[in-house]
């Protein structure tokens, strides 16, 4: 199936690892040009090559760039479309990746942490949506996927779940706002995935249960319907699909990309 994004821009948020890498690469593969947007100019350059290498036609640009800053996000859109010629796809993942650092129990939870979590993820989205929008809705289409989580279901992580729900609201406001102007806006909820994060996780589920390897990932494995962690790659394939012509119907709704939640319905 032709997706229709060759020679379409897309930025793409937190691009410099995870699943904002691989989305980055299967763009690439689907002829779209791609901007990767990170803090890190090292790993962005880094990743521009695996960018590059998957997808040989496109143009890759990097951009250092810092979505917790307006400005910076407003500068790095308006090099875009200086570049580039405008801004058809946006994919939001510049993130914290939960599970990253232990959850602090209430008593120890600051107001910072739980602020950082949305000053990042919520806000950060809505600055580089806001950034864009102007450019798609001046050409009739566009589209925004934003990553969030399947925290957003789930307790467990009170500023993980705050951010994650915080997104899904975000996304149905901005379909709502941008829909008549032909931009479709969707959030996917990734569960635990498989990235190069994965090993230093797994060693810290090690340690403070004084379980094996196999048995830390299995346990993970058995919460999906499928029995298995999903890999990044395997939530780019949904959210490029997503991001693209074909996924026009879809929008201002959640899709989960997580192997299947056991026990649960969602409707």
């Amino acid at each position: 199936m032709d997706l229709g994004l060759g020679g379409r821009v897309a930025v793409v948020t937190g691009a410099s690892r995870g699943i904002g890498l691989s989305c980055a690469r299967v763009l690439a593969t689907e002829g779209a040009h791609v901007v990767l947007v990170a803090r890190d100019a090292e790993a962005l350059e880094a990743a521009a090559g695996r960018v590059r290498a998957a997808g040989p036609a496109s143009r890759v640009l990097t951009i250092v760039a810092d979505t917790t800053d307006d400005a910076s996000v407003r500068a790095m859109v308006a090099r875009v479309v200086d570049e580039l010629g405008g801004v058809d796809v946006l994919v939001n993942a510049a993130a914290r990746p939960a599970g990253g650092s232990p959850i602090p129990p209430l008593t120890e939870l600051t107001d910072d942490a739980v602020l950082s979590e949305v000053d990042t993820k919520v806000l950060g989205y809505l600055r580089t949506a806001r950034a864009v929008a102007p450019h798609m809705t001046a050409q009739g289409w566009g589209r925004i996927v934003n990553i969030s989580g399947l925290n957003a279901r789930r307790t467990g992580s009170i500023a993980g779940t705050i951010r994650n729900v915080g997104v899904a609201a975000l996304t149905a406001n901005l379909a709502d706002d941008l829909g008549p102007h032909g931009v479709g806006v969707v959030v996917v909820h990734p569960g635990y995935t498989e990235t190069e994060r994965t090993p230093g996780m797994v060693a810290s589920r090690m340690e403070s249960t004084g379980r094996s390897e196999d048995e830390v990932r299995a346990e993970l494995a058995a919460g999906t319907s499928l029995r298995r962690i999903i890999t990044a790659d395997e939530v780019a394939d949904v959210v490029v699909f997503l991001a693209s012509p074909r996924a026009v119907a879809v929008t201002g709704d959640t899709v989960a990309a997580g192997g299947g939640e056991r026990g649960v319905v969602h409707y």
